[in-house]
C-alpha cells in the first residue's frame, strides 16, 4: 500500500471499522536543572514497519506485565511501569521511581488511522550523569536536544519527527530550564488530546482541539 500523503512511515488510512487504541507510555526525560532544558530524543531502527527512522521520545505499549489497567488507580501504575522499562529497553537509562514520572499530556491517534495508540506523555528528571546507550536494535541513537534546536534540525531534514513530538517540542521550547519544566506539569490537569484529519484539494490536514472547524471535522474524514 503506498503511503498516504502526509502520514509517517508506517502509517494507513483505515478504510473499515475504526481500530481501538492501544494504551502506551512515552517519556520526555530531561535536564539542565535550573541553568537549561535538554530531553533525549531516540531514533528508532530504519527497519522498523512503523515509524522507522523517526527520533521520537522513548516509549511504547503497556504490556500485561505492567499490570492490569482496568480502573483508573491500576492504569497510572501500569503507565509508569511501562514508561520505566521502556526507557530501559530503548535508551538504557535506569529510573529509579516511578514516583519521579510526572504526567504531562495525553495524545489518542486519529480515528481514521490503521494503527493507534492511546499515549500518556510523562515527564521526569535524568538521573545525575545518565547518558543513553541504545540497544542497536530497536533505537539505533539518541541524543541530548534542546527543543529548538531539534525542530531547527527537522526543518533541515536532518531530524525526522512526526505531529506529536513536533507538537511537543513547540510547547516544550517555551521553557527556559527542566525544573522551570517540571514545575509546571505538577500542576497540569491532564485531558486528551485526539487530533482530527480533514482533506482539502487531496492534502491532510491536521487540526487539534480549539483549531476553526475541530468540532464540525468528526471523528474520520
Amino acid at each position: 500500500m503506498e503511503p498516504h500523503p502526509g502520514l509517517g512511515p508506517g502509517e494507513e488510512v483505515n478504510t473499515g471499522p475504526t481500530t481501538a487504541p492501544r494504551i502506551a507510555a512515552s517519556v520526555i526525560v530531561v535536564r539542565g536543572g535550573d541553568r537549561a532544558l535538554e530531553l533525549l530524543l531516540v531514533q528508532r531502527t530504519h527497519a522498523a514497519r512503523f515509524m522507522g527512522g523517526v527520533w521520537v521520545f522513548p516509549g511504547g505499549s503497556v504490556d500485561p506485565a505492567d499490570g492490569p489497567t482496568d480502573h483508573p488507580e491500576d492504569l497510572q501504575w501500569a503507565l509508569r511501569a511501562a514508561a520505566v522499562r521502556e526507557v530501559s529497553e530503548e535508551a538504557g537509562i535506569r529510573i529509579d521511581s516511578v514516583e519521579s514520572l510526572t504526567p504531562f499530556s495525553r495524545w489518542i491517534t486519529p480515528a481514521h488511522l490503521t494503527t493507534r495508540f492511546d499515549t500518556w506523555f510523562f515527564v521526569t528528571p535524568a538521573p545525575w550523569g545518565a547518558e543513553p546507550e541504545v540497544d542497536g536494535s530497536e533505537c539505533i541513537d539518541a541524543k541530548w536536544i534542546t527543543p529548538t534546536e531539534a525542530l531547527a534540525a527537522h526543518q533541515a531534514g536532518t531530524l525526522p519527527l512526526v505531529f506529536p513530538t513536533i507538537k511537543h517540542l513547540e510547547q516544550l521550547r517555551a521553557f527556559s530550564s527542566a525544573n522551570q519544566l517540571l514545575e509546571y506539569s505538577y500542576e497540569l490537569i491532564i485531558e486528551p488530546v485526539e487530533p482530527r484529519v480533514i482533506t482539502v484539494r487531496d492534502e491532510m490536514q491536521v487540526l487539534l482541539p480549539g483549531d476553526p472547524g475541530y468540532e464540525s471535522a468528526g471523528r474520520r474524514s
